[in-house]
């Protein structure tokens, strides 16, 4: 029988690439989220099907999540409505959950590690987030614990790939696939973690399909670590042009953040521009083989090239 499975947060970035992943891996899909026309666009002429609603609703987190084996829970909310959205959602999708005597896969952040030393995080690090938005992530980690639901928490990078639009790395890939001046939010020179997509989502469905996954914290890191000015010349080489950045800093953050909430919101996280959280995958490797791991080249590559297809 084909194993039926749920993404919630369908359109955003790590749950476009699931849908993808999950249909390429023969299972049975529902894609969910808000903006209909938008998942007609992302999923023409896949074998998915398609509910949209609002996340927020309880009853139609229950009718996305119906007869599913494995519910997937990536839905992201604006900064703004963290302290609200996200304990709700996560208590929809852990009833839905319930329910259906589901297991739920939650994709998560690195924000409740919290400051880090430097050192490569391990799954078993304390937890001791000194951010709002850190604490709000460790909570949603404490619900699904209480639940009593089958469950893993997976710790991402910042995100970048096919329509992985709310990152970072989306304000500098995407004006430079138009050929327009971009902006690198952060250090030039300070070497940091992102995730290809469609890597994180190979390395999720591995662990959704491992029965002994459960119940525990996964790390899934990037390909190494890379430096704003080694993307910058990766696009001066796709685009055979000299790219124009403006890099913006926490100082630039904060005056913005007079004027934008969500910039304001922003200003919070900016120590990881500082001293970046670097996820280790021995746990992954030791359990479930090797990582998938995209080189930046060839990732941000195939990000333009998706970009210029829009």
């Amino acid at each position: 029988m084909m194993t039926k499975a749920a993404v919630l947060g369908a359109s955003g970035g790590m749950g476009y690439s699931l849908v993808h992943e999950l249909i390429a891996k023969g299972y049975e899909v529902t894609a969910f989220a808000r903006n209909q026309s938008k998942m007609e666009r992302l999923f023409k002429g896949k074998q998915v099907k398609i509910l949209t609603g609002d996340a927020y609703e309880e009853e139609d987190v229950l009718k996305a999540c119906e007869k599913a084996d494995i519910i997937f829970h990536t839905v992201s909310v604006p900064y703004p409505d963290w302290d609200k959205g996200h304990p709700a959602i996560m208590r929809h999708a852990l009833t839905a959950a319930a329910h259906e005597k589901a297991k739920l896969v939650i994709i998560d952040n690195i924000y409740a590690y919290g400051k880090q030393n430097g050192k490569k995080v391990k799954e078993n690090a304390q937890k001791s987030p000194h951010t709002r938005k850190g604490r709000i992530r460790l909570s949603m980690e404490k619900m699904a614990m209480e639940s009593g639901v089958p469950y893993m928490v997976l710790h991402f990078p910042d995100y970048y790939g096919p329509n992985a639009e709310n990152t970072l790395l989306h304000q500098t890939l995407k004006p430079a696939s138009e050929y327009k001046r971009a902006i690198y939010i952060g250090s030039l020179t300070l070497p940091r973690e992102f995730i290809y997509t469609p890597d994180g989502a190979k390395a999720a469905v591995n662990l959704a399909e491992a029965d002994h996954a459960y119940g525990q914290n996964w790390n899934i890191p990037g390909a190494g670590t890379i430096r704003g000015k080694d993307i910058i010349q990766i696009i001066r080489s796709e685009t055979g042009k000299p790219a124009s950045v403006m890099k913006i800093g926490k100082g630039a953050i904060w005056v913005m953040g007079w004027f934008d909430r969500n910039m304001r919101e922003m200003g919070e996280m900016m120590y990881l521009n500082e001293e970046p959280v670097i996820l280790s995958g021995e746990k992954y490797e030791s359990a479930i083989g090797p990582l998938p791991a995209t080189s930046y080249d060839e990732g941000i590559r195939a990000t333009l090239a998706y970009m210029r297809k829009e």
